[in-house]
């Protein structure tokens, strides 16, 4: 009887062990609930996930250009045939002024960044119903999927960009020390194109129709922004309202930085600058306000 509780004991010592890490993952595991009302940002949730995003960054680069003849040349073709065309007949036929310096450069420099806008957001507003698996069956951050797919066009990007350079010094058109402020304008064509594919993204989950809007409103964008014109061509008491498109002091800007056009007037700056943040801020919390019925609608 002795030999029988003592193992009585044992087993149940045994069992109360074996149970013991099922009890401590219980403590660790993390209920998720839909968040009510505008939820905070959770930009510290994003950076948890940093890894996931390069990943998927990764991940579009590779598959951008998988099955095709010519790769990546095509992030070149694609803003230098366009500037072809533009030189011929905006810069040669109709004689468009472009701030003193070859119209060939002046429509391409505007060019680079409008197509990594252009790109961005068409590929990031459909990133999240081309992704259903992922965004019905795995947790993670939802604003992880646009924000990697607009990151992978920075490659395409730096391609245009070196080729812009050598542009430049074919037609003896040196870099100014201007060039130190390009960075500024690329991260404000960044934070542009992320406000806008937010709000894009979320909006086509919930209206599947906005995907057929959105070519239309890139070409309507694009005459809107000063890619084949300057924006001195605006009058003058209208140019702090143009501002509020920030692709204007994008491409201005980075126009002054890399080619050494005028400088575009610093209320248009300001103006495009605090249209880019608040696009931002906005698409985000627009985001984050709707994410919690993209696996039921995606």
């Amino acid at each position: 009887m002795a030999q029988t509780a003592m193992g009585r004991e044992l087993s149940s010592a045994a069992a109360a062990e074996s149970l013991q890490p099922e009890r401590t993952s219980l403590r660790r595991m993390t209920l998720l609930r839909p968040s009510k009302g505008w939820s905070a940002l959770k930009l510290a949730e994003v950076w948890e996930y940093r890894e996931l995003l390069y990943f998927l960054t990764w991940r579009d680069i590779l598959v951008r250009y998988k099955q095709t003849v010519l790769g990546a040349a095509w992030a070149i073709l694609q803003p230098l045939l366009a500037m072809v065309i533009f030189t011929i007949f905006f810069g040669r036929l109709a004689k468009i002024p472009s701030g003193g310096v070859p119209y060939s450069l002046f429509s391409y420099a505007g060019l680079v960044l409008w197509m990594f806008f252009a790109n961005g957001l068409s590929q990031g507003a459909n990133s999240l119903i081309t992704n259903p698996e992922l965004v019905k069956k795995v947790y993670f951050p939802r604003l992880v999927l646009p924000t990697a797919t607009v990151l992978s066009g920075l490659v395409d990007f730096l391609l245009a960009f070196l080729l812009l350079i050598g542009m430049m010094f074919w037609q003896q058109q040196v870099p100014s020390v201007n060039l130190i402020w390009a960075p500024v304008f690329i991260l404000l064509a960044l934070v542009t194109c992320l406000g806008v594919t937010y709000w894009m993204s979320a909006m086509n989950v919930m209206f599947r129709d906005v995907r057929y809007t959105i070519p239309f409103i890139t070409q309507l964008w694009m005459f809107g922004s000063p890619i084949v014109y300057p924006s001195t061509m605006v009058p003058e008491q209208l140019r702090a309202l143009y501002g509020l498109n920030p692709m204007v002091g994008v491409v201005e800007g980075f126009r002054w930085a890399v080619l050494g056009t005028p400088r575009p007037e610093l209320a248009v700056l300001a103006v495009s600058m605090l249209a880019a943040f608040l696009l931002l801020v906005g698409g985000m919390y627009y985001f984050r306000r709707v994410e919690k019925v993209f696996a039921d609608l995606v």
